[in-house]
């Protein structure tokens, strides 16, 4: 099995018990080994009282990414810590980008970095968020026993 093609199936297996980002109206754009994309468009259910896409949201749909990349290699990974700068808002209609890639991986401990962007490639915010890997698999490989 290839990196992506494990990637790919790791990410078919979170994404059919992923309530929550489905909940969210996100779709799955990009995933390889290490990394993913994710994006969704923001709905009046996803703006606060300002009118503008609710920092949750953005946070919720940079984590997913950040999930999914962590998650790429078939290990079960959690995230340990996560951080966010908003930089511009998300407005109703955009149609928002988180593009998570592994910056460092060492034993059980990484580091992502996520880019929220908009349509216009303008960046809404830019996430960090650190991982764990735990005990499991999402799915069992060939030659696992």
């Amino acid at each position: 099995m290839t990196p992506k093609d494990r990637a790919q199936k790791a990410a078919q297996h979170m994404w059919d018990s992923d309530q929550a980002s489905q909940w969210a109206g996100m779709e799955i754009d990009m995933v390889d080994e290490g990394q993913a994309a994710l994006s969704l468009t923001v709905a009046p259910h996803h703006t606060n009282g300002h009118g503008i896409c609710h920092g949750g949201i953005i946070f919720m749909l940079a984590d997913s990414a950040f999930a999914f990349a962590c998650n790429s290699r078939n290990q079960s990974t959690v995230a340990q810590q996560n951080s966010i700068t908003y930089i511009a808002p998300g407005r109703l209609g955009d149609r928002l980008t988180a593009t998570a890639h592994e910056v460092s991986l060492t034993g059980r401990s990484g580091i992502y970095d996520v880019r929220v962007i908009n349509q216009e490639n303008s960046v809404i915010a830019e996430f960090r968020g650190g991982s764990r890997a735990i005990r499991g698999q999402l799915f069992e490989e060939q030659g696992d026993e």
